[in-house]
Formats: C-alpha cells, structure tokens, sequence
C-alpha cells in the first residue's frame, strides 16, 4: 500500500490567511486564472501570495504529460484561450508585481506546443508593465529549437527548465521526458543569449543517492546554468511517486555550499524551496 508519510516538522507550513493572499486569491478567481502555486500544490503559497508573488500558469491547467511528481492535471487538455494572455498581463500590472514569473503546462497535443501563447504573454506582460523582469519556466517543447528562439527572441531575464531529479530515476518519475534533452535545452539557451540567465531545479526524497545528486549538479553546471534550486519532493496525492525519505535541512545547506563552490552564480536551497522561490532575487 502507497501511503503517505508523515511531515517532519520542518516542513509544516502555517495556513495562508492574510489580507494580500486574499485578496490575489480573489483576483485569480475573477479572472479564471491558473497558478502552479495552487495546481501544484506549492506549500509556500501562503508566504509568496502574501508578500504579492505568484507564478501564473499559462495554457490552461491540463497537462498532456502525466509526470509522477506533479500535482498538476494530466489528460487532454480544453481549447486554447486566446484571452489568457492579456488577463495575466493586466492581472500583474493590478498586483504591481515587479517580477513576474510565468510558466505552463505542457501542450504536447498543438502543433507549436504552446509557443503562440507564451509570445503573446511575455509580450503584452510587457506592454503592461513597463519595466518589469520575467522569468519563464518553460517545458522542454521536445528540443525543438525553432519553439525555443521564440522564447530567447523576446529576452526575458530569466529562462528557467527544470531537470527535476537524477539522471536513472528520470523515466520513473518525468516518463515523457529525457535527462539529457533537458540538459541541452539549458545549454542550448545560454549559448544562444549569454545575457539570459539560465535556471533548473531539483527535487530531493525520490530515491536518490548523495553521488548522484553530486553528479546531477556538476551535469547542470557543465550546461552553463546560472541559478539553481534544490527541494523536498513532497507526494502531492496516493497515486503520485513515494517520498523515500525526507533531506535534514543540514543537507540542504551543504548541498547550497557544494553548489556555490563548483561555480552557481546563486544556489537556493531548503526543504520548502521550489523552483520559483524568492525568484525576484534570481535576475539580479
């Protein structure tokens, strides 16, 4: 039986219930928007949505690949709405959200896999704000590197790819993606604009040993990766992947240490930190 283990302390989280995160919880109702903060079931959403930061998830909130870490519906996804766009735009001038961050799930089922879409954001988030930094969390859009020049075209401050975890637990956990796919995409985005900064994150608890977690690191920094994030993978539901077991937070800060000597320009890492936390501090 797949039971779900019992939190550590350090991992308890207190129950979101002030006035800002009410108010952007109403604002992301209003507009039927999607954040990966509620479908991914992110547990710093109560910190992040306080302090007036979210991550909007673009394309709708269905996801074509069906990953045994992530909280996020999988199955087909409804019609694209062509509105989005402009109601995550607007959405973000009306928080004053100075750094946003935009991600998306994946749209293998369209022809250009999203890309349309994420232009007319970045674009029109833009155009709306005036001054503002982005971070875009991309999908792998299968290595196509003509989908991914649109991205790096329109000069977002960050792009960030997640490789997720190591490189022999990768099928079991990101069936539809590839470990080293990931890898060159990353590079593939630096070497196309030095000026971007490039970002991944790692979860800990699947299984995974101290080596290969070492190796992962070095694989990433050899991909020209900027910035890194290391968490705890926590079991989203039963029918998700176990959580072997849980990293002490004296781990996590070794493993930040190790990070910054082999040559990350920022390294967050803690059992609660998830690829968009305290993301404002990455693009400067």
């Amino acid at each position: 039986m797949n039971l779900i283990q019992k939190k550590p302390n350090w991992i308890k989280v207190k129950f979101p219930i002030g006035k800002n995160y009410k108010n952007l919880q109403k604002l992301v109702s209003l507009h039927k928007l999607n954040t990966i903060c509620q479908s991914g079931s992110c547990p710093n959403i109560g910190e992040c949505w306080e302090q007036g930061v979210a991550t909007f998830m673009i394309l709708g909130n269905v996801c074509t690949r069906s990953c045994r870490f992530c909280g996020v519906k999988t199955g087909r996804p409804e019609n694209i709405d062509w509105k989005e766009p402009e109601k995550v735009a607007k959405s973000i001038k009306i928080l004053k959200i100075k750094h946003a961050v935009i991600t998306s799930v994946n749209r293998d089922d369209l022809k250009d896999m999203g890309a349309s879409i994420w232009i007319e954001t970045i674009k029109l988030t833009r155009k709306f704000n005036p001054g503002i930094t982005i971070e875009t969390l991309i999908p792998d859009f299968k290595g196509e590197q003509k989908i991914i020049d649109q991205i790096i075209d329109l000069n977002p401050e960050v792009i960030s790819h997640n490789v997720e975890t190591i490189s022999r637990l990768t099928k079991k956990i990101r069936i539809q993606a590839k470990y080293d796919r990931s890898l060159k995409v990353l590079q593939y985005i630096k070497e196309k604009n030095k000026n971007i900064r490039t970002k991944t994150g790692i979860m800990l608890g699947l299984g995974e040993k101290k080596e290969e977690i070492l190796e992962t690191m070095k694989d990433i920094k050899n991909s020209q990766v900027d910035i890194l994030t290391i968490g705890q993978y926590l079991q989203p539901s039963l029918k998700h992947f176990p959580v072997h077991f849980f990293v002490l937070p004296e781990e996590f800060k070794e493993f930040k240490k190790i990070g910054l000597k082999i040559g990350f320009k920022y390294v967050e890492s803690g059992p609660l930190v998830r690829s968009s936390y305290h993301a404002e501090k990455h693009v400067k």
